[in-house]
């Protein structure tokens, strides 16, 4: 198979599927109150920043918003390495009786928001776990669904799905490469 890219989503379709987002996350809490965003590093935490301030534009609050690093909960770190790389969580808040909406960058398998959410489950118990994801490839291993997707994309087997974020990429786009891709 040839090194080709699909370009899914540019910057400008990133951004509206973004606004898109804050608005089904606000109707789905149905308002901003008790709500908190957070988000899967790595890309998931822009992800969620960006829904936040958003948020904070159409809504006139500001909400929250908390990083989880889960690759202490993944169900394959043995197959990791002896070194996992570990990045910070950050939820300084009480989540009890709060309405927590986990964001990622793309659901597949929903082993990462197993992960996620036996994690979150260390910090407390909200009234409610929602999860919003850029998007959604298929591929379920686990019975997991988003509450809020910005795209469904058809992916096949040898190919996967990277979401670059400006933040840490340098630019903002959805491809579809081919697995051997670096």
């Amino acid at each position: 198979m040839a090194n080709k890219k699909t370009t899914v989503m540019d910057s400008k379709a990133v951004d509206r599927t973004l606004k898109r987002m804050a608005v089904e996350i606000i109707e789905l809490n149905r308002g901003a109150d008790d709500l908190i965003l957070v988000g899967i590093q790595r890309r998931g935490v822009q992800l969620a920043n960006r829904l936040v301030n958003l948020i904070r534009e159409g809504e006139g609050v500001t909400i929250p918003e908390g990083s989880l690093d889960i690759t202490l909960y993944r169900d394959d770190l043995q197959t990791v390495g002896p070194r996992p790389v570990v990045g910070p969580t950050h939820l300084p808040w009480d989540l009890e009786g709060k309405h927590v909406i986990i964001v990622d960058d793309v659901l597949y398998t929903g082993r990462t928001i197993r992960a996620a959410l036996d994690e979150l489950a260390d910090f407390g118990r909200p009234a409610r776990i929602g999860l919003a994801v850029l998007v959604d490839r298929g591929g379920r291993e686990l019975p997991i669904h988003a509450d809020v997707v910005g795209k469904d994309v058809e992916v096949g087997s040898d190919e996967r799905v990277d979401v670059l974020i400006e933040e840490l990429d340098g630019k903002t786009e959805v491809v579809i490469v081919p697995k051997t891709s670096t």
